[in-house]
């Protein structure tokens, strides 16, 4: 019975949020219907945030990220990209995403017609190890 538990248990995606520092600052979080993954390189000093869900996401002119939670706060912006199942937003600052993860409860990703929401429980420690590493300087 424990076997069956044990294969059962690790049959379910990932839920934590997963930080890595090689070969460039990284942060992921899995969940059954979205997947969200960070990153931040060195070399261009650009950090990128990518929400894929599996119905993806249709064309739109804005896309937005709200946080619920103690610090409750909506990013919207112009400047993402589409492809597929992803939509990806690059920016030389993430202070507010960065903020909006550590310090809340849960986040939607949304267009005017689709929308993915996520949970923060546990993105604190791993956002802030995130931080480190991109205030660190490049090897």
């Amino acid at each position: 019975m424990r076997i069956f538990i044990v294969l059962l248990l690790t049959a379910l995606p990932a839920s934590a949020w997963e930080f890595t520092s090689n070969p460039i600052c990284r942060l992921d979080h899995t969940e059954a219907d979205v997947s969200v993954k960070l990153t931040f390189d060195h070399s261009s000093g650009l950090y990128a945030i990518a929400v894929t869900q599996p119905n993806g996401w249709p064309g739109a002119p804005v896309y937005s990220i709200r946080f619920e939670g103690p610090r409750p706060l909506t990013i919207s912006t112009d400047r993402h990209q589409t492809k597929g199942g992803t939509v990806t937003v690059t920016d030389t600052g993430f202070s507010n995403v960065l903020d909006g993860l550590e310090f809340n409860r849960s986040a939607t990703a949304f267009t005017a017609t689709a929308a993915a929401q996520f949970s923060l429980d546990g993105a604190a420690e791993p956002v802030q190890a995130f931080r480190a590493c991109t205030t660190a300087p490049s090897v």
